[in-house]
């Protein structure tokens, strides 16, 4: 299961954008459907007023003297048993109800009035009904005998509840609908604005192939921070890297003259006659010089990460090729060159003399007939590969081969540094060396990146 903090930002910033548009959808929608039910309870009450109204305009003093209502309100459902809808008169001559009520009277509450008000109130009605209730006390004129009276015009609060449920289900849909056109548009936001930091991670990975050479300056305020502090990085990796390919180039110059003190010192010992002692101190400095050769070629390609290089692969080979037909392993070889004319990758041409040529040499000197410098691309990639006809190696053997010192004949004196340098070379160029059987021989092929 995937940790909280794996999950990519712009999932975390859409989820979240789309929760709170939720919950204030769902508050609004809350307070919308409230403020109706309010609005409709007000509207509902002024009607009550009305009929109120129309109550005490109807009041009337019958033949026998008692209060009765000679022109009720209007609306049919007073006469409806049970409709919802309902009046009542309390005075001093007894109760007046509506023929709604049926058998039914309201008990209103028995707190005094202020003559003409009007309270709102809630009880209970027939049939297990809640009431909205006006009511108000009123002194009946002189013409009609004087005296007070209470007047209560009812209203059952289910037509309330369902005028609230109607609007809240005609509501819901196009909640619905703002909310999903909310959350796309949090969804575009998020989007645009983690744009930069798509763009950052392209140009870091253009970075790492070598395509360009810093981050540049041209983010927003909140990215250009880390912009800056990448290309400070680089700028003190280049450094580094300067500053080690110059101690290793120190190192080479102060080991030249030692080496050829050495190497002259081989000479007089063989002038002497002391074959053993010269063969002895040529090895040493052969093994010294290689080691120098190792590190300056470690350090030069530690450089090719840090540069926009372009080497042309087939003027490299075929400079190889020409310096090899002059010694005496490469001589008697038939050496072939298929190399496209314009492909280059992304190396030091000394580098990529360096590892071809150590390759080439192996294949040289292990060669009987033939040797082959073949080339080609494939996704970006240049593989180049040297094939000879030699007696291989076997595949148990061809990954310690690249290792350092290790050589594939044990009884010359060499010291197995070529493979090593060529992988090095290879592995700090963002690419790598790979071993083959040839069938017979042996295929060694560099795969580098493409300029």
């Amino acid at each position: 299961m995937r940790s909280p903090r794996g999950l990519s930002l712009r999932l975390r910033l859409v989820v979240a954008g789309a929760v709170a548009v939720v919950l204030a959808l769902a508050l609004a929608g809350t307070a919308l459907v409230a403020l109706f039910a309010t609005h409709v309870e007000r509207r509902a009450g002024a009607e009550l007023t009305v009929h109120l109204d129309q109550l005490l305009a109807g009041l009337d003093r019958g033949s026998d003297g008692m209060l009765v209502i000679s022109a009720p309100p209007a609306d049919p459902r007073f006469g409806q048993p049970y409709s919802g809808l309902y009046w009542q008169i309390e005075s001093a001559d007894g109760l007046i109800r509506s023929r709604s009520l049926w058998d039914w009277t309201l008990s209103l509450s028995e707190d005094p009035q202020v003559d003409g008000g009007v309270r709102k109130s809630r009880l209970a009605g027939p049939q297990d009904t809640e009431l909205l209730v006006m009511e108000r006390a009123v002194t009946v004129p002189q013409r009609l005998g004087g005296g007070s009276l209470r007047e209560a015009v009812a209203m059952d609060t289910a037509e309330l509840a369902a005028a609230r449920d109607a609007f809240a289900a005609g509501m819901m849909p196009y909640l619905a609908v703002l909310a999903a056109f909310l959350i796309l548009a949090a969804g575009a936001q998020v989007a645009v604005g983690l744009r930069p930091l798509s763009a950052l991670g392209s140009q870091v990975a253009a970075l790492r192939a070598g395509a360009v050479a810093r981050m540049g300056g041209a983010w927003p305020s909140e990215v250009r921070p880390l912009a800056s502090e990448i290309d400070a990085l680089l700028d003190e990796r280049e450094q580094e890297v300067r500053r080690a390919r110059a101690r290793a180039a120190d190192l080479a110059h102060g080991l030249k003259t030692p080496l050829q003190a050495l190497m002259g010192e081989a000479d007089r010992l063989r002038d002497a006659g002391d074959d053993a002692a010269a063969e002895g101190i040529e090895e040493v400095a052969a093994a010294m010089r290689r080691i120098v050769d190792w590190e300056l070629a470690r350090a030069r390609a530690a450089a090719a990460q840090a540069r926009d290089l372009r080497t042309p692969v087939a003027s490299v080979a075929e400079g190889i090729v020409s310096v090899l037909r002059r010694t005496p392993e490469g001589a008697g070889l038939d050496w072939r060159i298929e190399v496209p004319v314009d492909l280059a990758v992304r190396l030091d041409e000394a580098d990529l003399s360096e590892a071809l040529g150590a390759l080439a040499e192996n294949a040289a000197r292990y060669g009987t007939d033939r040797v082959g410098l073949v080339a080609e691309v494939a996704e970006r990639v240049a593989r180049i590969s040297v094939v000879d006809d030699g007696p291989g190696i076997p595949e148990s053997r061809r990954t310690a081969l690249t290792d350092r010192f290790a050589r594939a004949d044990e009884s010359r004196a060499r010291h197995g540094l070529g493979l090593a340098i060529a992988a090095g070379i290879a592995e700090a160029a963002g690419g790598r060396l790979t071993l083959a059987d040839a069938g017979p021989g042996l295929v060694a092929t560099l795969e580098l990146p493409v300029a």
